[in-house]
């Protein structure tokens, strides 16, 4: 039945209303929805339940709210906090006034927070509680006025209001996401509405789209790009989207009675919690309805991919690989494919254009080792207020990503190594990657990372960075050299050793190297 709640194009006429209807983004997706399946559940989280219409409702009071506050089109409005269904209602809500919503990092120390919220020039800001408290030592962002979830946030929801119609158009930017900035400080990549419609081609490409009836959940933090692309194609397909409270993180059993709890038939997660969930007890025997479950931001052994397809024989295992910049997904790995071209990230996707290049901008032969570059519809507008490193990342036409690969004779894509963690010893390029698969295949070793480090003769050398499997038994150099003798070149051999609690991984699970050389690099 039509929802007869009066919405902001009520106050259009007709042909306002009719190009308002046009526009490709996932503000018209909810509409669209609130009228069509008012009562069906859109979000739903440990913080509430919003139907398509109720959503829609929610959305447009806090829209309004937010433009008596005075915020208007292309204002930056920041978001700190945990996963929640405020979280999402509040970017949907900056979005339908045509402001830019910015979500920040949860992890991030008050210095941090200070320079994202100064560099975005956000006019307000959205938190939980632990991001309030983050803010109060914050003293360039505290002096932001805050919206907190919980009572001020549904309070104002639930007011009734409705916000005055802004017609955004696709290419507008929708979000500024920083990226982790592993050499520089953090850059943020404006994301447009056209961008995320794209991602979410790219998503159901990858396996079997989402739809009414079905559900997806979201762990993955909704600060980082994985989280958003996941979340945006639910608005495109009508999926409901379950977003999962940060304890299960910890709390395997939570997970997967989650799952089964809510019906889940999507679900993202990195790797390692790929094991965990695996590895618990009774896993097997459970009623759980994954048809699609997918991987990404770390290298998945085949061991654990085993274990996935053991669990859940009746799911299409695929992985996706990108960054930030393109929305982020750029090649996909599929079903056997995850076993037949093991370390593979895949073939690109129909959306992404993808070319391998020297140094020089020039086509590199197939099976040598070039720079990953990118174009399409996924590509971002630009770092927020960073136009000359917008212009160094797109000098050529092609955005160029940093990843080194090699393509095989089949057309799959291998990343070699990140182009700024190469170690060049004696003249000599090392793929730090290379030489940390070696170490990490260490009986002792349960995680390693390996950066360069200065050397008086070499220049550069290779320092190992290692989490021991036995605290109370760690490696030694000396083991590691000589398990790894037969494994890779000579040359290529750490010459240091660090043994370490755990590696610094940022919020997707990716290593952050540029921790581990602030710690561990000596200049000298």
């Amino acid at each position: 039945m039509p929802n007869p709640r009066p919405t902001a194009l009520d106050a259009l006429s007709p042909d306002e209303q009719l190009a308002a209807s046009r526009r490709l983004h996932w503000m018209n997706m909810l509409s669209l929805h609130a009228q069509d399946r008012p009562d069906e559940v859109a979000l739903t989280g440990a913080d509430g339940t919003e139907t398509w219409g109720s959503l829609e409702a929610r959305v447009s009071a806090v829209g309004g709210d937010l433009q008596e506050r005075g915020v208007t089109r292309g204002d930056r409005v920041f978001i700190l906090g945990l996963n929640s269904v405020a979280y999402a209602t509040a970017i949907l809500a900056i979005n339908t006034i045509g402001a830019i919503a910015v979500p920040l990092n949860i992890r991030s120390v008050p210095a941090e927070i200070d320079y994202l919220v100064t560099d975005s020039g956000a006019v307000l800001g959205f938190a939980d509680q632990m991001g309030a408290g983050i803010l109060a030592d914050a003293s360039a962002a505290s002096q932001v006025p805050l919206v907190t979830f919980g009572e001020e946030f549904d309070a104002i929801a639930g007011s009734g209001r409705v916000h005055t119609h802004v017609d955004v158009a696709e290419t507008e930017t929708a979000l500024i996401v920083y990226t982790s900035g592993t050499t520089s400080a953090p850059k943020g990549a404006m994301l447009t509405h056209i961008n995320f419609a794209s991602q979410t081609i790219n998503t159901n490409r990858m396996g079997p789209a989402g739809t009414t009836g079905e559900a997806q959940m979201v762990v993955v933090p909704l600060f980082h790009i994985a989280g958003l692309g996941f979340l945006y194609p639910a608005f495109f397909n009508g999926t409901k989207t379950v977003i999962a409270p940060p304890q299960v993180l910890m709390k395997m059993e939570m997970l997967a009675d989650l799952i089964e709890q809510e019906n889940v038939s999507k679900l993202f997660l990195v790797p390692t919690l790929w094991q965990a969930l695996c590895a618990l007890p009774g896993i097997k025997e459970r009623n759980l309805p994954l048809t699609a479950i997918s991987w990404g931001a770390s290298p998945a052994s085949r061991e654990t991919l085993q274990q996935m397809a053991d669990t859940f024989p009746n799911a299409i295992i695929s992985a996706a690989f990108g960054q930030t910049e393109m929305s982020p997904t750029t090649c996909a790995l599929s079903g056997d494919e995850s076993f037949t071209k093991m370390g593979s990230v895949g073939k690109p996707i129909g959306m992404v254009a993808v070319r391998v290049v020297d140094p020089a901008g020039g086509d590199v032969p197939q099976g040598e080792t070039g720079e990953i570059v990118y174009r399409g519809p996924g590509y971002m507008q630009g770092y927020w207020n960073k136009p000359d490193k917008t212009a160094e990342a797109t000098a050529d036409g092609w955005f160029h990503s940093g990843d080194l690969v090699q393509v095989d004779e089949d057309g799959y894509y291998y990343v070699v190594d990140r182009a700024k963690d190469i170690i060049i010893s004696g003249g000599e390029n090392i793929s730090s990657v290379e030489v940390e698969q070696a170490v990490a295949a260490h009986p002792k070793v349960a995680d390693a990372s390996v950066i360069g480090v200065p050397d008086p003769k070499w220049v550069e050398t290779p320092l190992a960075v290692v989490v021991p499997a036995d605290p109370a038994d760690p490696p030694t150099l000396e083991e590691i050299q000589a398990f790894i003798a037969d494994r890779i070149a000579s040359f290529k051999k750490p010459t240091k050793l660090e043994v370490v609690e755990a590696l610094p991984r940022n919020a997707s699970g990716k290593l952050q190297k540029h921790v581990l050389r602030k710690e561990f690099v000596t200049e000298g």
